[in-house]
């Protein structure tokens, strides 16, 4: 680095040093350590319903990722099976949505957020996606997650987020969606 003005120089070392920007910045999980140890599968059974499914941890081409499978009834007041992540820590404050990569069997599914403010069980900010066969980046603004009742702020905060699911919901259908990327953009 010998010849180089002392500006240049630093701004050479700090480049190298400085982490490259990339959409991943605020990248929360890519299925490559554990995750079965992070994510929990739920269904409506935990409140009377008959839906039933399981998720998967595989790898593809050396991408790995979470694959959930299921049927969703609306039998019984039921209708959802998700997989879940609480949260070590909230996103990025700056945080403006949610960006996901995912392919599945062309249905429509959702992202529910739960905050410190979604106290009972029922209650979650949605966003919904379409997904087709083909690994597809999603990004969901966080003013576009609609509050499942009155009671709960308009557009969820990002340093109030505490869990992150993927969800199969509303429907009668059978579900499979695979999930590759989660994170925050």
């Amino acid at each position: 680095m010998r010849g180089l003005a002392p500006l240049t120089l630093a701004l050479v070392l700090g480049l190298a040093a400085a982490p490259a920007a990339a959409p991943n910045a605020a990248l929360i999980e890519d299925f490559t350590m554990q995750p079965e140890t992070r994510w929990r599968f739920f269904s409506d059974a935990v409140m009377g319903g008959v839906s039933s499914g399981r998720v998967v941890f595989a790898e593809d081409g050396g991408r790995s990722y979470a694959r959930m499978t299921g049927t969703v009834s609306t039998a019984n007041q039921g209708g959802f099976i998700q997989m879940r992540l609480d949260l070590g820590s909230p996103p990025p404050a700056e945080a403006r949505g949610v960006r996901i990569v995912v392919r599945g069997n062309n249905q429509r599914y959702f992202v529910h957020l739960r905050t410190a403010g979604t106290m009972l069980p029922w209650q979650y900010y949605q966003a919904g996606f379409d997904v087709s066969r083909t690994w597809t980046e999603i990004r969901l603004p966080l003013d576009s997650f609609a509050p499942s009742g009155g009671l709960l702020r308009a557009t969820p905060r990002p340093q109030s987020v505490r869990s992150i699911a993927v969800v199969a919901y509303g429907r009668d259908h059978e579900a499979e969606i695979e999930v590759r990327e989660v994170a925050f953009y």
